[in-house]
């Protein structure tokens, strides 16, 4: 194209004398005009020639117009030039600038991969540095940083083992200090703590490395001696420790003067597992006090009331027949929803109530039933009469979202239990949805390969499921993966500790761990307003406790959820 145009130029400036010929033309008549009349005939003569020499002025005109066609097409032509010439150089531009956006893009991009992994790693680390801390609060005591109950019974169990394994001895000592509870209420609490802080030291500071202090609860303490040769050492230790503790106590600038009373059991005069040698010692500690405190007391079989056959038979005579004239009743204790005061449900708990109008508390008589197998028809008559009566408050308008019955390891171990429950729930009519079964860390964790199939047959029936004293035992990260769970009850140990800031951390970490998995979250012991407030400010979805409602009879309670809950 810009070939053909250069060609048409070439021709157009050669023509450039006849142009200027043509344009002179015009001039030259006008001064032919002028002159005069001999010289006129001169100029015509001119004139024509020159007119014959261009062909005539229409010729010139005619040419001139074509040059100048010529000419306009060429600045055409260059102008698209420049405008093609423009645009090119403004795509460049665009593909420059995209190329600039997505560098910047894949810049940020990395930055933000970088950014996200840093995060991803310190939130890994915080989830393990809160797991572990978890792990050693579960095991400690708050108060006083000892093993807790928990811990202790473990390293029991496995003293026992290591003992039986090298015939050894091992000794146990129950610890109790004494009038403590005046101390408490003359002085307050804030020094009883650090006077609990002071013994605490005072005991670690008088026994062996491989030994264990404990704190039991409230001013009960337990030290465990693995390896002793026999009863004349446990005395011994037993003797260091009153004299230790004696001394006088420097607290806020008093001096505080207490003594211990200790009970001491051994293994395997006293007992052959954990249970047996800890009741043992209690039973020794409350013989020592008996004979005037500050002193110990080695455990003998006439100590135990309940080690006589006869006594022991009378007992359990006296359960069967309570089950069989119908002298257990259910408590209810509300749950209630902490942001609307809404009663949600009703754990139900058992009472004993004698011909003499006394009641008896489960602590009073469970462990004989379990040791005897009564526990079994016991148990199934509460979850009977539980859903019997969830089923008649449903048909009288009182909609509660579940009744809740607390098992016990030896019940939910038994091979029946689970269709003991489907047959309950068949006879009462009662939608499975509405009853939650509850069993405690501890007691799911003593044999978690048994309990994980049960569990899954009850979650499968539509019963819920909730862990109860959730925080206290060893597996709280693994029952929350791996067991069909609904809900956690958060222990009432962690519920009264939020005074503290190490109590209220834990206490935060074990909501946001629950919540997590997506497990309602029930806080369980809220007896303050302070506690309430706590916990429904960290959006826990329900509580129970002396705060929220007392266990109180049937009718009762249904006066009280009728009253508290929107018909």
């Amino acid at each position: 194209m810009l070939n053909k145009i250069g060609l048409k130029y070439r021709r157009y400036t050669s023509r450039r004398p006849l142009r200027r010929r043509a344009y002179a033309l015009p001039s030259s008549f006008d001064a032919l005009e002028a002159l005069p009349a001999r010289k006129q005939e001169t100029g015509e003569k001119m004139v024509g020639k020159a007119r014959s020499d261009s062909h005539g002025e229409e010729a010139v005109s005619s040419r001139r117009e074509e040059a100048l066609k010529v000419v306009k097409k060429a600045l055409r032509a260059r102008k698209n030039a420049e405008k093609v010439k423009i645009a090119n150089s403004v795509r460049d531009t665009n593909q420059i600038e995209s190329c600039s956006e997505m560098e910047t893009t894949l810049r940020e991009a990395n930055e933000n991969l970088v950014v996200a992994s840093v995060n991803a790693h310190m939130m890994t680390e915080a989830v393990e540095r809160v797991s572990v801390h978890l792990s050693y609060m579960a095991e400690h005591d708050l108060l006083t940083g000892l093993p807790n109950r928990a811990l202790l019974t473990d390293r029991l169990v496995q003293s026992i083992l290591l003992a039986k394994r090298h015939g050894k001895k091992l000794a146990l000592m129950f610890l109790d200090i004494d009038h403590f509870k005046d101390i408490n209420d003359s002085l307050g609490h804030e020094v009883g703590d650090q006077l609990l802080q002071s013994v605490a030291n005072r005991l670690q500071a008088s026994v062996r490395n491989s030994d264990t202090v404990s704190r039991y609860g409230g001013d009960e303490f337990v030290v465990l001696l693995p390896e002793v040769e026999d009863v004349q050492s446990a005395a011994l230790a037993a003797e260091k420790l009153i004299h230790s503790v004696g001394e006088l106590h420097s607290i806020f600038g008093q001096e505080l003067r207490v003594t211990l009373s200790i009970g001491v059991s051994m293994y395997p005069d006293d007992g052959a597992d954990a249970d047996v040698l800890m009741r043992n010692a209690d039973i020794a500690m409350y013989q020592a006090k008996k004979s005037g405190r500050n002193n110990y007391e080695i455990f003998t079989p006439s100590m135990n009331p309940s080690s006589s056959s006869v006594m022991r038979k009378s007992a359990e005579l006296a359960l069967k027949r309570a089950l069989e004239r119908g002298e257990f009743i259910l408590h209810y204790q509300p749950t209630v929803e902490l942001e609307t005061g809404v009663i949600t449900g009703a754990e139900v708990l058992l009472r004993w109530e004698r011909s003499d109008q006394r009641l008896n508390f489960p602590p009073q008589f469970l462990a004989i039933a379990e040791s005897c197998g009564l526990i079994l028809p016991i148990g199934q008559w509460v979850i009977r009469e539980a859903c019997r009566q969830a089923q008649a408050w449903r048909q009288a308008g009182l909609k509660l979202s579940r009744i809740a019955v607390n098992v016990s390891a030896v019940e939910f171990s038994d091979k029946n239990f689970v269709a003991g429950v489907r047959s309950i729930l068949d006879e009462t009519e009662l939608d499975p949805r509405f009853l939650q079964i509850e069993m405690s860390e501890n007691g799911l964790s003593r044999d978690s390969q048994q309990a994980l199939p049960a569990l899954h047959a009850l979650k499968n029936l539509g019963v819920q499921i909730a862990v109860d004293n959730f925080g206290t035992g060893h597996g709280s990260l693994r029952f929350l993966r791996e067991f069909p769970i609904g809900t956690v009850k958060i222990d009432k140990s962690f519920v009264h500790d939020i005074t503290a800031k190490s109590g209220k951390a834990v206490a935060t970490a074990l909501m946001a761990m629950a919540r997590g998995f997506d497990h309602r979250i029930v806080a369980e012991g809220i007896e303050t307003q302070a506690q309430h407030a706590f916990f429904k400010k960290h959006h826990c979805a329900e509580g129970q406790g002396y705060y929220l409602g007392r266990p109180m009879a049937t009718e009762a309670f249904a006066a009280l959820a009728s009253k508290r809950n929107p018909s």
